[in-house]
């Protein structure tokens, strides 16, 4: 597929798609007259690769961590950097934080449809006797 498709199936910009590439988090192939091609396992990296930035974690990182995105996946633990762990757990910690607000808003938000929806539904009709 051509970069317009992946950017529709992605809903991710074209030039963000560059940007990926210049990173070395996607390759595509290159066609005959120089247009990039992807393919369609890229659909999937793309949009792990999005939701990995989306939660604030580097394209640096993630360039380290893409073995570990891809399936089969492949793990490296030989040269596991001390400093990068680190960096990990806290991205982790931050991650289950945010994960925590937000299940804690989507909780009050359901209680709030459940009290308008109960309210709505004991108001007594208009011209009813």
């Amino acid at each position: 597929m051509l970069i317009g498709e992946l950017e529709k199936l992605t809903n991710t910009p074209a030039r963000s798609l560059r940007y990926y590439e210049a990173q070395g988090l996607i390759e595509p192939r290159r066609l005959a007259n120089g247009y990039r091609a992807y393919d369609d396992y890229l659909v999937d990296r793309v949009l792990q690769i999005r939701g990995l930035i989306d939660s604030g974690i580097p394209t640096r990182i993630i360039k380290q961590m893409l073995p570990c995105l891809d399936k089969p996946r492949t793990i490296v633990v030989e040269d596991a950097d001390p400093e990068l762990l680190a960096l990990l757990a806290r991205e982790r910690d931050q991650m289950t934080t945010r994960i925590d607000c937000l299940t804690r808003n989507r909780d009050a938000i359901d209680n709030y449809m459940e009290a308008v929806a109960q309210a709505t539904s004991e108001r007594p009709t208009v011209g009813a006797a």
